[in-house]
């Protein structure tokens, strides 16, 4: 607190510190999101919409790791940072229903495009101006913020001339073209140019807080899925409940079952105690930057895809209208369905080959499989195809959970006794003061 960048309306964060009910309060904010970001493609399938569902989603998770970030320095539940988190959330939910014409102005209300611009800068700015505020006592640490400042400025004009220019062009391929050009370099130059100019500015202070929030977020994505498999319109209360319509639920929770099992059993585990082990700042920081900021994006990626393939399944299997069993879901949603849960797979490959130098080979076999199945799926019914798929997934944790062997019972051993000596620990000090 003695630092001239320290205040009773910012306190600084500690190595122990963990996720705030603030901060989760604020990603509640982002259930909704991420059913928008679907909406972008499943309302108009096409390589086009799916490209600009990865442009938002990849803005969208970089507002959220600002503020993921944010909350590891600072404590997010104290001084002013409440009612600046609450003016995040107020920001964020305005990008999110801002989502489905973020591309495309649509008549009769404010211009889409440029209210996604404005909301985005808001959000980033939020967050600035706290990293400011802490380094305003520091001359080294508040050059580099003002290099860092001006990033958001720059991505929202890029975003605001790809709202205004393409207007101006008379052929429909063209504009789009210079549209998604115009997103693209906004979306790369705040991943490129953030993280080489703040990669000496920001360290991660508490390696569980940073750990939690990225698993929170894992849990975000897979509650979405569960969401999508049942939100399709008029299926509770206009549609029938079949058997078909109770094995495609229990397939389809069967499959998010088992995306939570080989991200939660071993693998948050390691990546935590990897953390942990990094002592050196620097090495510290590059290890969170690969491992969750640029790694689990691609995961949380294929999540979305994967919930994306099953937004209306049920809908569809319930519908007298349609076959017993679904009509078949074709290549473009096969391929997002089974790209999805691949993705997600080669994601925590990555994540675990980064952090633990071990390389799990059946998820990558099980990628190739998925391959290999992808023409029978896009030909059979929705539920055949869903089950090919839920098949693969079961077979992966039942070859690989008995496999990791006792690399497994260590890294969850590890854990256990964190959480009983942090429990001891925090029943001592209850006893003392409570």
């Amino acid at each position: 607190m003695g630092s001239p960048g320290w205040s009773r309306w910012v306190r600084p964060g500690a190595p122990g510190s963990r996720a705030t009910r603030l901060e989760l309060f604020y990603d509640l904010v982002f259930v909704f999101a991420f059913l928008n970001v679907t909406a972008l493609t499943s309302t108009e399938p096409s390589a086009t919409n799916l490209f600009r569902c990865l442009l938002v989603l990849g803005l969208l998770w970089w507002c959220w790791t600002g503020f993921a970030g944010l909350g590891n320095t600072v404590r997010a539940d104290q001084g002013l940072l409440p009612m600046i988190g609450f003016l995040t959330i107020a920001a964020t939910f305005l990008l999110a229903l801002s989502m489905p014409g973020a591309f495309t102005d649509r008549p009769g209300g404010l211009d889409g495009p440029l209210v996604f611009a404005g909301c985005y800068f808001l959000v980033r700015a939020s967050q600035l101006a706290v990293f400011g505020w802490v380094a305003r006592g520091d001359p080294t640490r508040r050059r580099q913020w003002l290099l860092l400042a001006l990033l958001p400025v720059a991505a929202t004009g890029l975003l605001v001339a790809a709202a205004l220019l393409p207007r101006r062009v008379a052929e429909h391929s063209t504009a789009v073209a210079l549209q998604l050009t115009l997103w693209t370099v906004a979306l790369v130059l705040e991943y490129v140019a953030g993280v080489r100019l703040g990669g000496s500015y920001w360290a991660v202070i508490s390696a569980g807080h940073w750990a939690e929030r990225h698993a929170l977020m894992v849990l975000i994505a897979l509650g979405e899925s569960i969401i999508a498999l049942g939100i399709g319109s008029k299926f509770v209360t206009g549609l029938p409940l079949t058997w078909p319509v109770v094995i495609a639920a229990v397939l389809g929770i069967a499959v998010a079952s088992v995306l939570w099992w080989a991200y939660f059993d071993t693998l948050a585990l390691a990546l935590e105690q990897a953390l942990h082990r990094s002592r050196d700042p620097v090495a510290r920081a590059r290890l969170a930057r690969d491992a969750y900021t640029y790694l689990h994006l691609p995961l949380i990626t294929g999540v979305i895809f994967f919930a994306l393939g099953l937004k209306d399944l049920l809908t569809e299997v319930a519908d007298p209208a349609t076959p017993e069993w679904g009509v078949p879901l074709g290549w473009f949603w096969i391929l997002v369905l089974y790209g999805g849960v691949g993705l997600f797979l080669l994601s925590i490959v990555a994540c675990g080959l980064r952090a633990t130098r071990v390389l799990r080979w059946p998820p990558v076999l099980a990628v190739l499989v998925l391959g290999l199945l992808t023409p029978v799926g896009a030909g059979v019914p929705e539920v055949g195809a869903l089950a090919l798929l839920a098949l693969v997934c079961v077979v992966l944790v039942l070859v690989e959970t008995p496999g990791q062997g006792r690399r497994r019972r260590r890294v969850r051993q590890l854990a256990l006794e964190e959480q009983r000596a942090a429990e001891i620990e925090e029943s001592r000090w209850r006893g003392e003061h409570l």
